[in-house]
């Protein structure tokens, strides 16, 4: 099996770098895709509840036939099920749908501020690890004054907090804030939901490496120490998003990337501004 790189939180466990992003996928291909990513090498599968695919999910790893202790399964708590004792419904509602009797990493789905339950929500993420039910937890789309309130009010910082994150969205300022709090970073739709594969200047450095523009731009995740989820449902495509561990990027490469940071480059919902 191809040895990837781990990420160490700041609870002490270890997450693999390159993980299979499950996001739009029924729950019958969901089988599918996770059983050839396990078979391929990968072991870090990315789920969530509002996916409707944690069934799949699950088939999925038991299909692949793999000890429990050698993968690594993130899910996550929906919007509507923030709150302290929804929280803790909705976990176990998770674990049920998975058939597993925790998950590696469980992760608030976004901050919903308008709700104002997101320090509670956190308290209840707290209670799951204390409990075994979650090894770590984290979050995901939180801004910084999120992270600094759930951390000054509940003494816990996050392990990780899962952004949009991508070449035309690079999120600097954020990824400082987390090294400067000890919290790793994970890039959601880190290929820009396929708009960055025709970019000349990922085209140019996949050519100059004889490798695809998304394997270029995964390895820009990894060099840049982020853990990036690429979906994909395709099994080739599968298997060739996971072939990232031969190469390297030079710093011309990463200075041509870097000069494609956009202020406008966000495709999805702002967590400050979103209606949900």
């Amino acid at each position: 099996m191809t040895t990837q790189p781990h990420l160490t939180f700041n609870d002490g466990r270890a997450i693999p770098q390159v993980g299979l992003g499950v996001w739009q996928t029924p729950n019958d291909v969901a089988v599918t895709a996770v059983r050839t990513a396990l078979e391929a090498g990968y072991r870090h599968v990315d789920t969530a509840a509002i996916y409707e695919n944690e069934t799949g999910v699950g088939e999925g790893i038991r299909a692949a036939g793999l000890p429990r202790d050698d993968l690594f399964v993130t899910t996550k708590v929906w919007n509507a099920d923030q709150g302290f004792d929804a929280t803790l419904k909705a976990a176990d509602a998770s674990l049920k749908r998975l058939g597993l009797d925790h998950v590696d990493l469980y992760l608030i789905h976004w901050p919903a501020p308008r709700k104002g339950l997101f320090v509670d929500t956190w308290r209840a993420l707290v209670r799951l690890r204390e409990e075994g039910r979650a090894r770590s937890i984290g979050v995901s789309n939180f801004e910084v004054e999120h992270l600094d309130r759930i951390i000054a009010e509940t003494g816990v910082t996050p392990a990780i907090n899962q952004i949009e994150l991508h070449p035309r969205f690079q999120q600097k300022a954020l990824r400082a804030a987390h090294a400067e709090r000890g919290i790793v970073t994970q890039s959601w739709s880190p290929l820009g939901q396929g708009t960055l594969l025709a970019d000349p200047a990922i085209a140019a450095i996949a050519a100059k490496h004889g490798r695809t523009p998304a394997q270029v731009i995964i390895r820009w995740h990894i060099d840049s120490g982020l853990v990036v989820i690429p979906k994909s449902v395709t099994p080739s495509r599968i298997v060739e998003n996971f072939d990232v561990f031969g190469f390297k990027l030079d710093e011309a490469d990463l200075a041509a990337i870097a000069a494609l940071d956009a202020q406008d480059g966000r495709i999805g919902p702002n967590p400050m501004t979103a209606a949900f």
